[in-house]
């Protein structure tokens, strides 16, 4: 068990580096002129072709589900966490946005209690409780990070939460290589369907960042898939808050958005809450 634990913990941290470096790549491209509409469609239908390819003659094969439902569900959550997070990008910074989104591991927790059936014991409650406090100590309610658009990050945060619960349902139920293509598979249709209204010629430089989105959103799912059928979701939920803290790391070494002090402590309280949770789950196991 505490080998599994373990193992999930790396998983969802490998995913959470992975996401918060295409989240990064996404603001780049945002603020370079490009529509989230275009930026968007590469990330799903770049992860749609990534996976094809690495399945090869077993693609087809791999398009079977048994759960199609609860398949479409994903996709749909996963589509929604993506869009309101790239389409905050153009109005407020990376570390905010993802400090917003962030909280999600709180509606995780509380939803794989209620919904999976999972435990919600008290040294599980500390640790989401601890991490919280991390976030809430770099959101500061009633600082300008709450402007309306702060309600794109917190959609996101619903709509990742409802996504992380429909994975750890369908854990082994289905192949990883399933899983992959319907998280990417309405992405990638309905952005296909818009996106001769909104594209923008890509400029030869760019090329590399569009290709650096798609596979890092590829690795970032995969990850999260390997993460979510090895351990419970309110074991793995207190290390998604890891994301504001690279996200702040992000924010300052590619953007000039330095943290200040409040930002450098909420970070060490998250860390503090995710290695307490780490040391308890492992000892248990």
């Amino acid at each position: 068990m505490a080998n599994d634990v373990n193992k999930a913990i790396g998983f969802i941290l490998i995913g959470v580096l992975c996401f918060t470096l295409m989240d990064a790549t996404a603001k780049a491209l945002v603020e370079s002129g490009y529509p989230t509409i275009q930026v968007v469609w590469v990330r799903y239908a770049g992860q749609f072709i990534v996976v094809l390819a690495l399945l090869g003659r077993g693609a087809w094969a791999a398009c079977r589900t048994n759960h199609p439902r609860v398949q479409i569900l994903r996709s749909v959550f996963q589509f929604g966490s993506t869009v309101f997070f790239f389409a905050a990008l153009g109005y407020i910074g990376l570390s905010e946005a993802t400090a917003v989104a962030d909280t999600n591991p709180v509606l995780i927790t509380l939803g794989a209690a209620l919904f999976l059936g999972e435990r919600l014991g008290p040294r599980r409650i500390l640790g989401i409780t601890i991490t919280l406090a991390g976030a809430l100590i770099v959101v500061r309610p009633g600082t300008a990070v709450f402007t309306p658009a702060a309600l794109l990050p917190l959609g996101c945060a619903i709509s990742y939460a409802g996504h992380a619960l429909a994975t750890r349902w369908i854990g082994e139920r289905d192949s990883r290589g399933t899983s992959m293509i319907y998280s990417a598979l309405l992405g990638a249709i309905v952005t296909s369907a818009v996106l001769p209204f909104h594209a923008v010629p890509v400029a030869l430089g760019d090329i590399w960042l569009f290709v650096a989105l798609a596979l890092l959103g590829s690795a970032a799912q995969l990850a999260l898939l390997y993460a979510f059928s090895r351990g419970e979701a309110s074991i793995i939920a207190p290390f998604g808050y890891l994301g504001i803290v690279l996200a702040t790391i992000w924010g300052a070494a590619f953007f000039g958005e330095l943290p200040d002090r409040w930002t450098v402590i909420g970070a060490l309280v998250i860390v503090s809450g995710g290695l307490y949770v780490w040391h308890r789950e492992t000892r248990t196991g």
